[in-house]
């Protein structure tokens, strides 16, 4: 397959038209490159809010039910372009009142057959739980592909190894992101890289860049698009497979082979994700030593 990995900018909106042309441009853009699967980042629908005018894009909680609000929309409008471009999409996350207490941090998956499926974010930052308040939502999940086996960990997710073991049999895990700083932009890559690494698999990260200065939410935004595998057997020894250009809008595109994920698994120099219950073995016990 061919991913096609986002950085993408937010923009004021002053129609839905508006956001219809740039959504169907970014999405035929990668479909024109060949591209099979396209990778929007976490928050990246925040801009939807400007649609209701400055004071509600400027205010946090009711930029946040705006977007709400809006996201059955932005679903047809997806489905229709990944039928249309017989392409997969996973679109940009969104804050989204889903039966639960609170608004839950959630991307949509959608297929080239209409069908869609959503992932919610499971671990929340210190600004998603103050003064954000979103909830974490339902479980994570694999979602079996014409492609392979596809899992999402939003942003801050990724940055837990027991998260991405649970998604073990993903050929692909997805990494939707929204960092403020260079430091939040490198612990997701970190995290992104690590996870490739430990699961032997391959992920991609997409991210929202540069400002937006309308919103109490993403005012500032710092990443690149990037796709990682493990360093090893049939990758390349940086475990960089395509990488951006830092705050740069645009896609990155790599061309990802399930056979060499499938042959590092089973021929890799390392077995990380084979040998990953030994470790259980070895931190049964944990010994205290005083150092005179």
């Amino acid at each position: 397959m061919k991913i096609a990995t986002a950085a993408y900018p937010l923009d004021w909106l002053d129609s839905w038209a508006q956001y219809e042309d740039k959504l169907s441009s970014w999405v035929a853009e990668a479909a024109g490159k060949g591209a099979d699967l396209l990778v929007f980042p976490e928050y990246g629908a925040m801009e939807l809010s400007t649609l209701d005018g400055a004071e509600v894009a400027g205010n946090l909680e009711a930029s946040i039910q705006s977007v709400s609000e809006k996201m059955e929309d932005s679903a047809a409008l997806h489905q229709r372009l990944a039928v249309e471009h017989a392409v997969h999409i996973l679109g940009a996350s969104a804050p989204v009142h889903a039966g639960f207490a609170r608004p839950v941090n959630r991307a949509e998956f959608y297929a080239p057959n209409g069908q869609r499926n959503h992932q919610d974010k499971q671990i929340m930052t210190m600004f998603e739980r103050d003064p954000w308040d979103i909830a974490p939502g339902g479980p994570l999940k694999l979602f079996d592909t014409a492609l392979g086996k596809i899992g999402v960990l939003i942003c801050y997710d990724s940055e837990y190894p027991l998260l991405g073991r649970a998604l073990a049999e993903a050929d692909v895990i997805l990494v939707p992101s929204c960092t403020e700083a260079l430091s939040g932009y490198w612990r997701v890559r970190i995290g992104a890289m690590s996870r490739a690494l430990e699961q032997q698999c391959v992920t991609a990260m997409a991210s929202i860049v540069g400002p937006a200065a309308w919103s109490e939410a993403v005012d500032m935004n710092t990443g690149m698009g990037g796709v990682f595998g493990p360093p090893d057997t049939g990758f390349p020894g940086t475990g960089v497979l395509a990488e951006g250009s830092l705050n740069q809008p645009g896609w990155t595109y790599a061309e990802v082979d399930r056979a060499a994920i499938a042959h590092v698994r089973a021929e890799g120099v390392v077995r990380n994700r084979s040998h990953w219950e030994e470790q259980e073995k070895r931190i049964e016990q944990v010994i205290n030593h005083k150092m005179l």
